[in-house]
């Protein structure tokens, strides 16, 4: 199963709910594919790890945003098999950036769910768990 976001379509709805709601639109989120991958590099550090939560008590992170290749992305990986092939890729490219999640972990229905939800709320700016 692949996660893909437009961050252009997330702002244009965004604005769309803004129109309809007394409530503070949220931020835009057209920018690059490094800064949303910095921002949801921070919160899958600070809510699935530094947390100590339980889903992801067997990984580890690695991230990978100094990408040549222009590919920002952050890896899941065995907690103890740091070099074994990545379980979990969150990814984003090009400006606006445009999100992809893949891998054996986006087959575990309880993860993917969890990984979408947060994504997505890490990418529309969102700071909290």
């Amino acid at each position: 199963m692949r996660l893909i976001v437009s961050a252009a379509a997330l702002s244009a709805l965004a604005l769309l709910a803004a129109c309809s709601s007394s409530k503070k639109p949220a931020p835009s989120v057209s920018i690059g594919a490094l800064p949303v991958m910095e921002r949801v590099a921070l919160g899958a550090n600070r809510c699935w790890f530094k947390s100590k939560d339980p889903m992801f008590a067997a990984y580890k992170l690695a991230p990978e945003l100094n990408s040549f290749s222009g590919t920002p992305r952050i890896l899941l990986v065995k907690k103890h098999a740091p070099e074994s092939r990545p379980l979990l890729v969150v990814q984003a490219t090009g400006n606006p950036a445009k999100m992809s999640a893949f891998g054996p972990l986006m087959g575990d229905g309880a993860i993917s769910a969890r990984v979408h939800k947060d994504v997505y709320h890490w990418v529309r700016g969102g700071n909290g768990c």
